[in-house]
């Protein structure tokens, strides 16, 4: 068994007050890492932190590009067992995607149809949500996601487990042995 971490945050960008408007979720972004430290960190999003208009598949890192220019970023880290086999074909989706991430496009008008429940998809396109999910089921995660995927519905799947709540910034791996060792409810 091997851990993937889901991350879901809030930058309190105009786009993510939007998507916060119309879902009244907590976080409007969701990212997946597959590793503890989050270094690895991806999703699709802004390609660069100045620029919302620009957005396709990314590689996130909790100090660098839009986290790091949205130092107040909050977030809610949750980690997930997986077994080795799906794992690897996490690892190495990501990996493929990473090497012809130019072809993937962000699928904006997708994410504005999920406010009026309707699914809009094209080919090599996602928008976050989209892209964990696709991952997860293509490596045959046991999750029981809905159709229309927003980054919260991740806290339902049926054993993920709460790490880190606070400021991304903020976030080390002594945090979640911290969080590990005091109630669910605690915020760190």
């Amino acid at each position: 068994m091997k851990k993937i971490y889901i991350t879901l945050t809030h930058t309190g960008t105009i786009l993510s007050r939007i998507i916060r408007c119309y879902t009244k979720d907590e976080f409007s972004h969701v990212s997946i890492s597959l590793d503890r430290e989050l270094n690895q960190m991806y999703s699709f999003g802004r390609l660069r932190p100045y620029n919302p208009f620009f957005a396709g598949f990314v590689h996130e890192r909790r100090n660098h590009g839009t986290f790091k220019r949205f130092k107040e970023t909050e977030t809610c880290i949750y980690s997930l067992e997986v077994e080795d086999k799906e794992y690897d074909i996490i690892a190495r989706t990501i990996n493929e995607m990473n090497k012809d991430s130019k072809k993937y496009k962000f699928n904006l008008v997708g994410l504005f149809a999920v406010c009026i429940h309707v699914k809009i998809k094209s080919k090599n396109s996602f928008y976050c949500a989209e892209f964990v999910k696709y991952l997860l089921e293509k490596s045959k995660v046991e999750c029981n996601l809905p159709e229309i995927i927003k980054p919260e519905d991740f806290k339902k799947i049926g054993n993920i487990k709460k790490e880190y709540k606070g400021k991304l910034r903020n976030y080390t791996t002594n945090n979640i042995l911290n969080m590990n060792s005091r109630s669910e409810d605690v915020a760190v």
